[in-house]
């Protein structure tokens, strides 16, 4: 008999297909975060930053040239307690705001309800029509709308010479001014909402209207008893965008004019002067700090109004 020959069995390496995905999952998570990484970059140099130091900033006085002195809450205290001209530019802004907004906003859901019947030819011309205002350079539209309400050689005061009113000093009353800013912006906008309201409307089905009209609803009652309950969230959406928008109206009052009495004073003007006309940063920094917190109470009002509407 032969010696039995002793084999050693090697043991299996271990396998290593579990670290292989491992790291395939590290990489493709790696991979994840930087292709999202330059918006988070961009937003955190454009974005936080400013809002930090801006944050910051209000809480010193500083002329830019200087060194900044720490005064705590001394911009916040004299901004509420001893500046009349912000408060009269607090109530400029929800003074255009209201006139330009509201019917704003109204005219863009009438013109979107026009646009979309089958009977109107040539559709594609008149969106583009109403949407041109939007492309426009505020600065132009500004220089344009200061001359139709010139006091003296402007068309409206001339328009209302020719049925018997004596012309309106636009530019050096309360009305006057307020109303002339706020066809300004209404003018730009309009066009925008009445985009978004068409999109709405062409996603509600037409059997309702074709109905509607077999009972012999008109066309005003289709208005309000089938498109605005129909476009309701679109509605709200806009309402917000435009109450943010509104409570930052800058370029038609710095263009137009802010008026003798500051009748035209914005917030964002009135922070724009406080900053680069007599470059008290820290105090414009308080101005657009409280500017933000108005903006937020506007939008949870929206937001409270917006619950109350959809449980009505």
């Amino acid at each position: 008999m032969g010696t039995p020959t002793n084999v050693q069995q090697a043991t299996p390496p271990a396998p290593r297909a579990p670290k292989r995905k491992y790291n395939q999952r590290v990489r493709d998570r790696i991979s994840g975060y930087l292709y999202i990484s330059p918006f988070f970059i961009l937003f955190g140099v454009f974005g936080m930053f400013p809002l930090i130091f801006t944050a910051y900033l209000s809480f010193h006085k500083w002329n830019i040239l200087g060194e900044r002195e720490f005064i705590g809450f001394a911009n916040y205290v004299g901004l509420f307690t001893n500046d009349p001209l912000f408060w009269k530019s607090v109530g400029n802004t929800f003074s255009i705001w209201a006139l330009s907004t509201i019917p704003q906003l109204f005219v863009a859901l009438i013109l979107a309800f026009i646009l979309n019947q089958a009977f109107l030819k040539g559709k594609s011309l008149f969106r583009l029509a109403v949407f041109m205002p939007n492309v426009t350079s505020i600065v132009a539209v500004t220089i344009v709308f200061s001359a139709i309400f010139g006091t003296q050689y402007g068309i409206i005061n001339y328009v209302l010479s020719l049925i018997g009113i004596d012309p309106v000093n636009w530019k050096g009353s309360y009305f006057g001014t307020h109303v002339a800013i706020s066809l300004m912006v209404m003018w730009r906008w309009v066009g925008y909402n009445t985009i978004i309201y068409l999109a709405g409307l062409q996603s509600i089905p037409k059997d309702l209207y074709e109905a509607a009209t077999i009972d012999g609803a008109t066309k005003v009652q289709q208005f309000f008893y089938i498109t605005i309950p129909m476009v309701r969230p679109i509605i709200i959406f806009t309402v917000l965008l435009s109450s943010i928008g509104g409570m930052q109206v800058f370029t038609e009052p710095l263009i137009f004019g802010a008026g003798s009495e500051s009748q035209g004073l914005t917030m964002t003007l009135y922070l724009y002067q406080e900053a680069f006309e007599r470059f008290s940063f820290g105090y414009a920094a308080a101005i657009a700090w409280v500017l933000f917190l108005i903006i937020i109470l506007v939008s949870l009002l929206n937001m409270f109004l917006t619950k109350r509407i959809k449980s009505a």
